[in-house]
């Protein structure tokens, strides 16, 4: 087997579901139809759960709590992946009261994992949701997010250092904010912060030249969807190619300490990788993605996806899951025979949401379908039986 396939996935209190399970028994697309606002992005948000990171709605853990529970969730999903059979969970405790943070915990095989970048071991999920639509002409921060989920997507441990990247980013504007900051500490904080802010953006510089092949390498596949091309825009992405990681890493120890008193007034940090751009461009006309129609905006992004998990299937051996939610609804028929069509040929395990089972008529005859209602997901055999 050389694709991610999820076989059963169980929720417990989890979003609209009280008690909700999915059982597949042969391969093909899985479709989840059924009325706006049923359920079925929370099923999907769940898979995503079981991959590193915050999951595709990047939710607080209270907020995936079912509203008529005691405040405790768990997903589950027992899976065929990279290392075989395994069963991944992952979900918090009730509250120990009021004042307390809940803490996210992590199992495989029913035994307690350190973080959720353990369920790389055994998959890989790629996603793509409508909340993406507007990426192009959003703000920098949101293709940032966009790309370190790519990142993630290859390097398991890239949340870790985005993470401890904020961190000490927020100490040192901490630390400016005191009428007489130690220089001592600062010093200590800010060297941490450039070897910190430099691991980063070499993961997103090399995640970044992976990707710019695999859309190369695919440029004669699936035509219907436009060709993008990719960069990152920041000094310290553009000087790392030719310069080593100790000269990149003393540079920006020198500019923070410089920008001190810049910084200290702005209230934080004007220069970092935590400002870099992701740049896409419709390389067939030679323009932003900004400035190209809300349906190539469409094409470019699923362009993107498609490159992302073939990628991800180049360097593991094994294609990801892809989650796809309300995606074939704005497409032509003709993109979403392409659609359909590298999907097949990617072979991964791909599920799909959309209102309209119509929309997904080319492929009806092959996928699992199932139709979600208030709280409850059903094989639509089951609901409509020949």
């Amino acid at each position: 087997m050389t694709a991610a396939f999820v076989q059963r996935l169980t929720l417990t209190n989890f979003r609209s579901y009280h008690a909700a399970q999915i059982l597949l028994e042969r391969a093909g697309p899985v479709v989840l139809t059924g009325a706006n606002g049923a359920g079925k992005t929370n099923l999907i948000e769940a898979i995503s759960l079981l991959a590193p990171g915050r999951g595709l709605r990047r939710a607080t853990m209270e907020e995936l709590a079912f509203a008529e529970g005691d405040g405790a969730w768990a997903v589950s999903g027992e899976i065929e992946g990279m290392l075989g059979l395994a069963t991944l969970g992952t979900g918090i405790d009730p509250p120990a009261g009021a004042e307390s943070a809940p803490i996210r915990k992590c199992r495989i095989d029913r035994e307690n994992v350190g973080s959720a970048a353990a369920f790389a071991d055994h998959l890989r999920v790629v996603w793509l949701t409508p909340a993406m639509d507007p990426l192009f002409n959003g703000p920098a921060s949101e293709r940032r997010r966009f790309l370190d989920r790519l990142v993630l997507a290859v390097d398991a441990q890239h949340s870790s250092r985005v993470a401890a990247l904020e961190r000490s980013l927020r100490s040192r504007n901490r630390l400016l904010e005191g009428a007489s900051s130690d220089s001592h500490w600062l010093d200590a904080v800010e060297h941490e912060t450039a070897e910190v802010a430099v691991a980063v953006a070499a993961a997103r510089v090399d995640a970044v030249n992976r990707l710019s092949a695999a859309l190369d390498a695919s440029r004669n596949e699936a035509p219907e969807f436009p060709q993008a091309k990719i960069a990152l825009q920041g000094w310290m992405e553009q000087l790392l190619p030719d310069h080593s990681a100790v000269e990149i890493e003393d540079r920006y120890r020198a500019l923070l300490k410089e920008n001190r008193a810049r910084d200290a007034a702005a209230g934080r940090t004007l220069d970092g990788p935590h400002l870099s751009d992701f740049a896409v461009s419709h390389a067939g006309k030679n323009i932003p993605a900004a400035d190209a129609s809300t349906g190539e905006q469409k094409a470019l992004l699923i362009r993107l996806v498609l490159a992302h998990a073939g990628l991800i299937k180049q360097m593991t051996g094994f294609a990801p899951l892809l989650l796809l939610d309300e995606v074939v609804a704005h497409l032509d028929p003709k993109r979403r025979g392409a659609l359909y069509d590298a999907l097949s040929s990617l072979g991964a395990q791909v599920w799909m949401t959309g209102a309209d089972p119509a929309a997904f008529g080319d492929i009806i005859g092959r996928a699992n379908l199932f139709v979600v209602q208030s709280g409850t997901v059903e094989p639509a055999a089951a609901r409509f039986p020949d």
